[in-house]
């Protein structure tokens, strides 16, 4: 691996005032700039070689495309979120061989299973700026002349980047489009499930607990990173081998205490710090609460068609959870934002950056891009609303396959790099691991029982609302009687072929001619509502045309209104790698309650009832009652820590994020926040946000004492 001349500046512009407080997910170019207060806060190694992504200790921290990792040994042994992994693990568990429930180990690597379809690890290789080419020439053009050019520039790029075997690259935005950086990536395509704990530890607490303290939950599993004989990138076989890494994180037995530093790296998803005032509004009073009523009937749908113990609950407990914890986060949101009146807030300071710039003229061109951004808000916002419950009432699976198979048909048509992201050949692979993937992930009672519910809520809008062509295919018009309505629904379920994959992975090599003379219900409507989503699409780039050329000029408004206060602007988060750090620290989010740093394993006998979702293995609970801790206990609260707390900034995406310590040991995994530190992907609140992380010790001790996984423990470098 290869360390470009351009890392320094890696990931973003480094800003030259101090940072203020802990506040910020960090690119690592930023790192040097804050030197100084990390070593206060107690980082012992060089802050400098944070910024080296190819080397010691950032060469061990790896994307898994929605969640973080770290390679924890030399053989391509990868540590992460039990949560992160459990996909793999319902993808192959059934109603008989449940691994959900009675958790898997590989004893041997000829015993490791294949990952979901689509798996991926990615390992950074070269950093380069790009901004001066994506930008060139671009404020000159139209919205939409400017969308086209920076996408079609973004693909080129890309594809010149993706002429290394076994690459995957990326261009980034940062400062809503100011800059752009070119990642490019290993991708590891053969990934495998080595262990992962039951859900009794993996999940305990279940939703219940989930963004609750105090926690005691396992969230950990192990994947392993395979490639070619000869180390390059390769799909599945049972000739390839495990990947070495260069870098792996040494485990630490000796774990942490209170008030020590750690620092988490890892890929958060999103936030939105720097969200306008129009934006913010929208969404707590419309997006929000819309979305937690939806998501309930939702929920409670998917549990009434799939009973407990079904197969199909097998195949819907990977939504089910992510509907969960979409649920009680975004009701966390709603209350974050009523406690510290985040509207409010984002007012007063909206009208502080409008008295800066006022009080210059040469700033005037930065009130007019902010006049312009927020007009552009309002406008996307009422498209929004128009569009959200016609796209879940178009959301049931196999509709979804066929107006992406029909999508990808038209697409070929088209040179390669002309084609759509998501359409190109380099994403062929995902394509067809994805249609794969929908047999262990869908059951026909199941999707018609959601198809319904989205129709009731989508029948109940207005007619400004509706759509007309939906409407028509679907004989959505007059009165609609819910006996007929359910009666054609089955028409279709009944009268598909889509439901087999060997059907849908035929389909991607047929051509719009093929599709436009099927007579498969799903292919019929995916083809009536092709043109009309191809203008609804169009539409929306031209406002994100608009919003490019308006939003650099706002953020630059920011971090010079920011500067002048002596403050630094650190970009929100967009999947790209992050380093946030501060302390073990427990905290008092409300009067009256108090949170400690740690939770301990006799916490599992308190709150353990023997029933899902407390309902720790007999096992477990026999060791804790006999306090075999091993060499696994922290003297000071006399037990193994199960979860701790810390003050890190964290959002979605960190999920298995590596915690590190001041030598950059792997002391925990990240995996959760608290209730009340949801509303910080808006709104960092020091008070309230606390991150909570499984700590390496108590992983060990369950591998060591539950699990019988010491084959795992002695590959790894385990350090005291």
């Amino acid at each position: 691996m290869r360390k470009t001349a351009t890392i320094a500046a890696l990931l973003a512009c480094t800003a030259t005032a101090p940072i203020a407080a802990k506040e910020g997910m960090f690119t690592p170019g930023q790192l040097p700039e804050i030197a100084e207060d990390l070593k206060e806060t107690g980082l012992e190694i060089d802050p400098e070689t944070l910024t080296d992504l190819t080397g010691f200790p950032m060469g061990a921290i790896v994307s898994l495309g929605g969640c973080s990792a770290s390679f924890v040994s030399p053989e391509g042994l990868v540590v992460t979120n039990h949560h992160c992994a459990r996909g793999s693990v319902q993808y192959n568990s059934t109603a008989e061989n449940n691994y959900l429930e009675n958790g898997f180990l590989a004893k041997a690597k000829g015993d490791e299973l294949p990952a979901a379809p689509g798996s991926r690890i990615y390992v950074t290789t070269e950093i380069t700026d790009v901004t001066a080419r994506m930008r060139d020439g671009v404020d000159a053009l139209s919205a939409t002349e400017r969308y086209d050019t920076l996408e079609q520039r973004m693909k080129d790029i890309t594809a010149e980047c993706e002429q290394d075997a076994g690459s995957r690259c990326q261009v980034a935005s940062f400062y809503g489009g100011a800059e752009y950086t070119l990642i490019k990536r290993l991708e590891v395509r053969d990934v495998r499930l080595v262990y992962a704990p039951a859900d009794s530890i993996g999940k305990y607490g279940g939703d219940i607990d989930n963004w609750m303290w105090p926690r005691h939950t396992g969230d950990f599993a192990f994947y392993r990173a395979y490639v070619g004989p000869d180390g390059s990138a390769a799909d599945y076989s049972e000739d390839n081998v495990p990947y070495q890494p260069e870098h792996h994180l040494k485990v630490s037995a000796a774990g942490l205490d209170d008030g020590d530093f750690v620092m988490a790296a890892g890929y958060p998803g999103s936030t939105q710090r720097y969200a306008t005032l129009a934006e913010v509004e929208n969404t707590f009073s419309w997006t929000y609460p819309t979305y937690v009523t939806l998501v309930n009937d939702w929920i409670d749908t998917i549990e009434e068609a799939a009973p407990e113990g079904s197969d199909a609950r097998v195949k819907y407990e990977s939504l089910l959870a992510g509907l969960n914890n979409f649920e009680k986060n975004t009701r966390g949101q709603l209350e974050g934002a009523r406690r510290v009146g985040l509207v409010d807030r984002r007012r007063a300071r909206e009208e502080a950056l409008a008295a800066w710039i006022a009080a210059d003229p040469s700033r005037t061109n930065y009130g007019d891009a902010i006049s312009g951004l927020q007009a552009l808000t309002v406008e996307g916002a009422a498209a929004a609303k128009k569009a959200f419950w016609y796209n879940f009432a178009t959301r049931p699976s196999l509709l979804s396959a066929a107006q992406r198979l029909y999508r990808l048909s038209q697409e070929r048509l088209k040179p390669d790099a002309q084609r759509e992201p998501g359409y190109q050949d380099r994403d062929m692979t995902f394509f067809a691991q994805g249609l794969q993937a929908l047999d262990r992930r869908y059951e026909a009672s199941v999707d018609k029982a959601q198809w319904l519910l989205f129709l009731d809520t989508y029948l109940e809008e207005p007619a400004q609302n509706r759509v007309a062509v939906f409407d028509d295919a679907l004989g959505l018009t007059g009165d609609v009687d819910a006996a007929a309505l359910s009666a054609k629904l089955d028409s279709y379920y009944a009268g598909t072929t889509l439901d087999d994959s060997e059907t849908r992975l035929a389909l991607m090599d047929a051509s719009p001619a093929d599709f436009e003379a099927s007579e498969d219900p799903f292919i019929q409507l995916a083809v009536a509502l092709y043109e009309y989503e191809r203008e609804q699409e169009a539409e929306a780039e031209e406002r994100a045309g608009r919003a490019q050329a308006l939003r650099p000029a706002y953020m630059e408004a920011i971090t010079q209104w920011q500067r002048s206060q002596g403050l630094s602007t650190y970009p929100d988060a967009n999947s790209t790698l992050r380093v946030t750090y501060g302390n073990v620290m427990g905290g008092s989010p409300k009067d009256g309650m108090a949170y400690l740093p740690f939770t301990t394993l006799e916490g599992i006998l308190e709150k353990d009832t023997g029933e899902d979702p407390f309902n720790a293995p007999a096992k477990q609970l026999q060791e804790i009652r006999e306090k075999d801790y091993g060499p696994y206990a922290l003297d000071s609260i006399g037990s193994v820590p199960v979860n701790f707390l810390s003050d890190l900034d964290s959002t979605g995406g960190n999920s298995g994020s590596a915690t590190l310590n001041a030598r950059a040991e792997l002391v925990g995994l990240l995996f959760d926040g608290t209730f009340e530190s949801v509303n910080s992907d808006w709104d960092f609140d020091p008070r309230t946000t606390r991150t909570i992380h499984v700590d390496t010790r108590y992983m060990l001790w369950v591998m060591d004492k539950v699990d019988g996984a010491e084959g795992l423990i002695e590959e790894m470098d385990i350090v005291d």
